[in-house]
C-alpha cells in the first residue's frame, strides 16, 4: 500500500508519497475548475495510481465555493418570526463610526427564508409542534424557486431537537441536500448556529460531487479528508458535516509542523507558513490552539478549528504606493498568472522580485533548475519603480521586505504577545515555498531563540496530512451554575456525548484500543458574554482562573461560575508513517557547497555560500549569510546565525551571541 498526502494550492497541488520503503514528493499545477484532474494527473505520473492507495486530502473546495459565493441555491426554514435571523446577525460592527459600512451579505437571500409556526423552550419543552402542512407548503415554494439545498434551524433545537427532526422527515423524500443545526451544532447562540449550518448547507451539494468523482477515480475507502480541527475523517463522514474541511489546508501545515517539532526535540512553536498569497501562523504550546470562535468571509463558524491567523503578505504580493506616499506591500496579489515579474510575465513588483534583487533565490536553481527566473527583467521595472520614491533598486527591494516582515511580525504578535505568550520562549518552525527567506529576519524581530526549517518544507501541509490523526468534535449546550451541578451530573451529561464519538469512530473502523475521548467543559464567570474551554477535571474551576488570567490579565476566584457548553473530543489514532532520516557526517558541508554568490542584508553586501540541500547531512555546520536550496522552497541563513542539520535534515538556526 502507498499512503498519500495531497495538498490542494492555488498554483501548485503537493503530493508526499511513503511506501514501506521510501518517501517520495511530487508537485503539478493546479486545476481549479476540477481539482481532481490534477490529484489524478499527479498520481498517474507519480507511477502509483494502479497501487492500492491510502488518500488524505487537503481539499479546497468548500474554502473557494466561500470564498467565491459559488455554491448551492440555498433555502432556509426557522421558527417564524426569525426570518431575518442572517441578514441582522448581531448588533457588533467591525468599523463602529462608518456610517457607509458595507451591508451583511448573508448566503441565502431573504425571499428564500421561511419560517415555521413552532416553538421550543429554552429547557427543551416543546410549546407548539411543527405542522406538518405548513412544511408542506413550504416545500412547493422551495420547488418552484430551483432551490437545492436546505438549512434548518429551529429556536432552542440544542435543547430538544425534536421539531427539526419531523422536519427533516418532511423534507427527505424530496430530494433536497439537507443540513439541519442540531446535527451541525447542538449549542445554543441562534445566529451562530444558523450561520454554520448555513455555511454547511451552502457547501454540501459540491462536495457530494467532488468527493463522489474522487472515490470514482481512487475507491471508495481510499479517501480520507482533512479537516479543519487538525484531524482526518473518511470522505463519508465528510460529506455529512462538509463545513469542517473549510481551512483543511492550513490545518495539515500545522499538523506537519507539530510533528516535525516534536521529532526535532522542540515543544513549543510557532508555525510560519509563508506562501505565494499569504501567511498563516498559528501557535502550538505542547498542544495545538483550536478555536471555536471563527470568521470566515464575513461569516461566524462556531465550529472546533485550529486557530490560525492568515495575513495578505506571500511571495507573489505586489508593492504599491499608496495616497499618502508610502511604500506598502500586499494584500494583493501577483498570483500564479502572470505571476512575479521575475517569472516572466508579470508586471507588478512582487515580494518574490525583491528577494531575488538581494540575491536570496537562485535564478538557475529555482524548483530544482525546473523553471527559469529573470532578475534582469525584474531589475528593469524596479528600476522604474524605485525612481517614484527617490531609492536604488536594492533600497526599493530591502524596503519592500522590511514592509512584508512587518505585517507577518504583526501577525505572529496577535497569537502570542495577545494571547499572553511570550515569543523568545518558543522556536519559529518555517515552512511554505517562501518561509525560510523570511524566517530568519522574522526571529530577529521578535527575539526568538530559534528558527526550524524542516526538510521538505515546501510540502509540509501534505505530509501534516499523513501525520494526523481522525477526529470528530461532539458539544452540547447544558447553560448551568457551577454551585448547581455536580461533577456526577456533569459525568451523565456528557454519556450520550462519549457514546456517540465510540460508535462513530468505529463506523471508521477504529478498534477501541485505538480510541481516546477527551472531555472538556466551556466555562465563563456569570454575567460574562464568551467562555474559556478548559478540560473536564475536578479542579476545572481553578483551571479556568488560571486561563482566565493569562488571557486577560485578571481572575475572580470569588465570582461565581457558570458551565455554558460540554465538549468531547473524539481521536481515532491512526497508523502513521516514520519521519526519514539523513544520512550523518560531521561538520563540515563542503560536498553540500554549490557556489558563492552575492547578498545584501541591511544595506551591506555578502559573499554568501550556497548548498544544495539535498546533499546535506546530519551534523553539518552552516554560517550565515547563506543560501539553502532545495526542490520547492529556498532557505536563507541571515548574518549572525549559525546552522545545525538534524537527523532529520532539519535546518536548525540559532543566533550567535554577539562579542562585547
Amino acid at each position: 500500500m502507498v499512503r498519500v498526502g495531497i495538498d490542494t494550492g492555488g498554483t501548485f497541488t503537493d503530493f508526499v508519497f511513503f511506501s514501506p520503503t521510501r518517501m517520495w514528493i511530487y508537485k503539478v499545477l493546479s486545476t481549479p475548475r476540477n481539482p481532481g484532474e490534477a490529484i489524478r494527473r499527479g498520481l498517474e505520473e507519480a507511477g502509483v495510481l494502479a497501487e492500492k492507495l491510502d488518500v488524505i486530502h487537503g481539499s479546497t473546495v468548500a474554502t473557494n465555493a466561500l470564498l467565491e459565493r459559488k455554491g448551492a441555491n440555498l433555502g432556509f426554514l426557522t421558527t417564524a418570526g426569525f426570518e431575518d435571523l442572517l441578514e441582522i446577525g448581531r448588533q457588533t460592527r467591525r468599523e463602529l463610526y462608518n456610517i457607509l459600512v458595507e451591508k451583511r451579505n448573508p448566503l441565502i437571500p431573504r425571499h428564500l427564508c421561511f419560517g415555521l409556526k413552532e416553538r421550543t423552550l429554552s429547557d427543551g419543552r416543546i410549546l407548539q409542534p411543527v405542522e406538518g402542512s405548513e412544511v408542506d407548503g413550504v416545500i412547493r415554494k422551495l420547488k418552484k424557486a430551483g432551490v437545492e439545498s436546505i438549512a434548518i434551524c429551529l429556536l432552542h433545537s440544542y435543547a430538544n431537537p425534536a421539531n427539526e427532526e419531523k422536519v427533516l422527515r418532511k423534507l427527505k423524500p424530496h430530494g433536497f441536500s439537507l443540513s439541519v443545526s442540531h446535527r451541525v451544532l447542538r449549542e445554543y447562540r441562534e445566529f451562530e448556529r444558523a450561520s454554520t449550518t448555513a455555511i454547511n448547507a451552502y457547501v454540501a451539494p459540491l462536495m457530494e460531487r467532488y468527493l463522489s468523482r474522487l472515490e470514482k477515480e481512487l475507491g471508495e475507502d481510499s479517501v480520507h479528508i482533512m479537516q479543519s480541527n487538525g484531524g482526518c475523517v473518511s470522505a463519508r463522514g465528510a460529506r455529512d458535516n462538509p463545513v469542517c474541511t473549510i481551512l483543511s489546508g492550513p490545518a495539515g501545515g500545522v499538523v506537519g509542523a507539530k510533528e516535525v517539532a516534536a521529532a526535532a526535540g522542540f515543544s513549543r512553536i510557532i508555525s510560519f507558513d509563508m506562501g505565494g498569497t499569504s501567511t498563516d501562523v498559528s501557535l502550538c504550546d505542547r498542544e495545538m490552539a483550536t478555536t471555536t470562535d471563527s470568521v470566515i468571509s464575513d461569516l461566524p463558524l462556531r465550529l472546533p478549528i485550529i486557530d490560525i491567523h492568515t495575513v495578505g503578505s506571500g511571495g507573489g504580493s505586489v508593492a504599491f504606493i499608496d495616497r499618502g506616499g508610502a511604500l506598502r506591500v500586499g494584500p494583493q496579489s501577483a498570483g500564479a498568472d502572470p505571476g512575479p515579474i521575475c517569472y516572466g510575465r508579470g508586471e507588478d513588483v512582487t515580494v518574490t522580485d525583491a528577494n531575488l534583487i538581494l540575491g536570496r533565490l537562485d535564478p538557475d536553481r529555482f524548483l530544482g533548475g525546473a523553471m527559469k527566473l529573470y532578475p534582469e527583467r525584474a531589475r528593469l521595472f524596479m528600476k522604474r519603480f524605485a525612481r517614484r520614491l527617490g531609492l536604488s533598486v536594492s533600497e526599493l527591494a530591502e524596503g519592500i521586505i522590511r514592509v512584508a516582515d512587518t505585517t507577518m511580525e504583526r501577525a505572529i504578535r496577535v497569537i502570542s504577545v495577545e494571547r499572553g505568550f511570550d515569543p523568545r520562549d518558543f522556536a519559529l518552525l518555517s515552512f511554505g515555498g517562501a518561509g525560510g527567506m523570511h524566517a530568519c529576519s522574522l526571529a530577529q524581530r521578535l527575539r526568538i531563540p530559534t528558527v526550524v526549517v524542516p526538510k521538505n518544507a515546501g510540502v509540509l501541509s501534505a505530509l501534516g496530512m499523513l501525520l494526523s490523526d481522525t477526529i470528530k468534535d461532539y458539544s452540547q449546550s447544558i447553560l448551568k451554575r457551577a454551585a448547581d451541578v455536580s461533577l456526577a451530573e456533569l459525568n451523565g451529561s456528557f454519556r450520550p456525548l462519549l457514546e456517540q464519538a465510540r460508535q462513530d469512530l468505529k463506523k471508521e473502523g477504529f478498534e477501541e484500543s485505538r480510541i481516546r475521548l477527551l472531555r472538556f467543559l466551556d466555562v465563563r464567570y456569570i454575567g460574562q458574554s464568551y467562555e474559556l474551554t478548559v478540560p473536564f477535571l475536578p479542579s476545572y474551576r481553578r483551571e479556568f482562573d488560571r486561563l482566565h488570567h493569562r488571557k486577560y490579565s485578571y481572575a475572580d476566584e470569588k465570582r461565581p461560575v457558570e458551565v455554558v457548553n460540554l465538549r468531547v473530543k473524539a481521536i481515532g489514532l491512526t497508523k502513521k508513517p516514520g519521519l526519514p532520516e539523513v544520512e550523518s557526517d560531521g561538520p563540515d558541508a563542503g560536498a553540500a557547497r554549490l557556489c558563492r554568490r552575492l547578498m545584501r542584508f541591511e544595506g551591506r553586501d555578502y559573499q554568501a555560500d550556497v548548498y544544495a540541500r539535498e546533499l546535506l547531512k546530519a551534523g553539518n555546520f552552516l554560517r550565515g549569510p547563506a543560501l539553502v536550496l532545495d526542490y520547492e522552497s529556498t532557505a536563507v541563513v541571515g548574518p549572525g546565525f549559525v546552522c545545525r542539520v538534524d537527523k532529520h535534515g532539519n535546518l536548525i538556526m540559532t543566533r550567535q551571541k554577539q562579542r562585547r
